[in-house]
């Protein structure tokens, strides 16, 4: 295979199309093929049976899938490229990324800081399944970095973070974070989801691990699972020699090719979705039946210095609120025809759902006290988490227009 060398100065949209594109010398096909062998040949004495020792399994030649394929290989390092790190490791999943993130840097006794709302997902795996291992968790509001200092421990080694969070779509100040975290010697991830690359890119802002769920905006098409984690080479060999050889979560070359396949796409998707959720966020804060929108690009955002600052598009999601929630998600699952009543997020079609309040704090989040009431003051009862898509903004105002209407 022939890899395409790029200069060192391309932009970020070039990147998206060719780092870590590889063309076949017999064919020179242009589009990455698929390479969905599960091993490959080897001469005697070439490549490791175990990984134990192994200071870098992506220096290794190809031998088994799970180790190491090149489909999947081309993908870490577009999305390396993008986030601008030394390496990056797929997974089949986003949650597998931040298990894999969890079970390599935390151990018995140790103690992990993560922010009180995020990704259920994540949420539940540090509630629910870390404390198992003899690791301490402490949820935290991180949009309050004095709350992030009263936290750290002498045995804090993470702090893990979201931003914009799901679904509130609240702001972390990552350099504040990283600042913050790097002085008590704790390293720093972020799910970067709902960003992507190409509205944050937070390890120039000092994170060290950067983790997305490429199910959503990155692959952009609804129809593969994904998961990958961008950092230093360090940490990404120590991710996999750990947990992308032991945990198992590898990701397939099928869905690697696919969501390459949506990453050509990325930069032209975000800012049209980026666009029509502007004008779409600016509809809903003024329909009589919404009581409030949420979405970093409207001046009324809560933390809207902080999205200029730390954003170069506002992105794709937007959350509102209503009287009656559950009344008025029937009403929409009923009366959309341009959008979908559905879960999931970052698809080419618009996608809306239902965040029960009382289902999220008392399940997935366990908030309490003033944690509630920072939950509240965004949610009310229950708030509406939409992904915009790729439709037409006029098609898709019309469309919530007579939906939400009594």
């Amino acid at each position: 295979m022939t890899r395409i060398v790029l200069p060192p100065d391309a932009r970020p949209e070039t990147l998206a199309l060719d780092a870590g594109l590889d063309i076949a010398p017999e064919t020179r096909e242009v589009q990455p093929t698929v390479s969905m062998s599960v091993n490959n040949m080897v001469t005697p004495g070439e490549g490791a049976f175990s990984a134990s020792g192994l200071e870098d399994i992506a220096a290794e030649p190809y031998t088994y899938a799970r180790w190491l394929n090149p489909t999947v290989r081309s993908l870490e390092m577009r999305m390396a490229a993008l986030e601008g790190a030394e390496d990056a490791l797929a997974s089949a999943t986003g949650v597998a990324a931040i298990a894999a993130v969890f079970l390599t840097f935390l151990k018995s006794g140790d103690h992990l800081i993560v922010s009180d709302v995020t990704y259920a997902g994540a949420a539940e795996l540090a509630r629910s399944i870390l404390p198992d291992f003899g690791i301490e968790v402490t949820p935290v509001n991180l949009s309050r970095p004095e709350e992030l200092r009263a936290a750290l421990r002498p045995n804090t080694r993470l702090v893990h973070c979201e931003s914009p969070c799901n679904p509130l779509l609240r702001l972390t100040d990552l350099a504040e974070v990283a600042r913050i975290a790097h002085a008590a010697g704790a390293l720093v991830s972020v799910d970067s989801t709902l960003a992507t690359p190409v509205a944050t890119r937070p390890l120039g802002l000092g994170v060290d691990l950067v983790v997305h769920s490429m199910t959503k905006f990155i692959n952009g098409h609804g129809d593969a699972l994904g998961g990958v984690t961008c950092g230093r080479r360090a940490l990404i060999a120590k991710m996999r020699g750990r947990a992308g050889v032991y945990l198992g979560a590898a990701l397939s070359a099928g869905n690697a090719w696919l969501i390459l396949r949506g990453i050509d796409t990325l930069f032209p998707r975000m800012r049209q979705i980026s666009e029509s959720a502007q004008k779409i966020a600016a509809f809903l804060e003024s329909h009589p039946a919404v009581l409030s929108a949420v979405y970093p690009g409207l001046p009324s955002y809560p933390q809207y210095a902080l999205a200029l600052r730390q954003m170069d598009i506002p992105g794709g999601m937007i959350g509102f609120r209503t009287r009656d929630p559950q009344a008025m998600a029937r009403q929409l699952s009923e009366r959309l025809k341009v959008a979908h009543y559905a879960f999931s997020l970052g698809h080419q079609r618009s996608i809306v759902t239902l965040l029960d309040t009382e289902e999220m704090i008392g399940g997935t989040y366990r908030l309490t006290g003033a944690a509630e009431e920072d939950y509240r003051a965004y949610a009310g009862d229950g708030i509406f988490r939409l992904s915009v898509g790729l439709e037409a903004v006029e098609d898709l105002i019309a469309d919530l227009d007579q939906a939400l209407r009594g």
